[in-house]
């Protein structure tokens, strides 16, 4: 089974990969994990790599591609994998077909996490960790049992990420959705897209997605 997974930053992609990936036995595959990845083994690919990036230039889809490929023949993507960060544009989407297409492979679900921006700002933006022990909280969603102390640790120092403002924010979502509306249009296209509720509740979500992959 062949997955890829859209949506904003703070759409829950990575939770809901890692539980889809003990559901069925697939590995998710980042791009940009994949590139450490090939940087740190030294490997013919890593090497090319390292050199783009070490000259601050974009490592071409092509490398990518020729990474995804060498990746999901090992062992541990034999069930299947779930991509997260590639395909971005079309030319990228029609790149994979085409490489999976020579290996008789093919995507089997193209799914987004469908977001409201407004209410994506008021997820992100509340957020807030521990500074001491990184547990995670949310101005609305989730405070503290005592105002200003750590229910795990006690402490009384929180920290945020500076790129949780809402300015930011919302350049980030209107830069996903200028970049994905030809891709989704694309798969569309393809016969494979679907869309699920993003706004919903962690179990939610992953029921959904289970609905549209439809295997046990």
């Amino acid at each position: 089974m062949i997955l890829l997974l859209m949506g904003p930053p703070g759409a829950g992609k990575g939770t809901q990969s890692k539980r889809l990936e003990e559901a069925y036995g697939l590995v998710q595959l980042s791009t940009g994990d994949m590139l450490r990845a090939a940087v740190a083994s030294g490997s013919d690919l890593g090497k090319q790599a390292k050199a783009l990036m070490d000259r601050g230039d974009l490592v071409p889809d092509e490398l990518i591609i020729d990474m995804i490929s060498a990746r999901i023949e090992q062992d541990d993507c034999a069930k299947g994998f779930i991509l997260d960060g590639f395909p971005r544009t079309v030319p990228q989407a029609e790149a994979l077909a085409a490489m999976l297409a020579d290996k008789g492979l093919s995507l089997d679900h193209a799914i987004e996490l469908a977001v409201d921006d407004d209410a994506m700002v008021k997820r992100i933006t509340g957020r807030y960790t521990c500074a001491k022990c990184g547990k995670g909280y949310h101005d609305e969603f989730e405070k503290p049992a005592k105002e200003g102390v750590c229910d795990k640790c006690g402490s009384t120092e929180f920290t945020r990420r500076a790129d949780d403002k809402e300015d930011t924010v919302r350049n980030r979502l209107d830069a996903y959705h200028a970049q994905t509306a030809p891709i989704l249009a694309y798969y569309k296209d393809e016969g494979v897209l679907s869309d699920v509720d993003g706004m919903a509740d962690i179990d939610a979500v992953t029921a959904q997605l289970k609905g549209v992959i439809g295997q046990a």
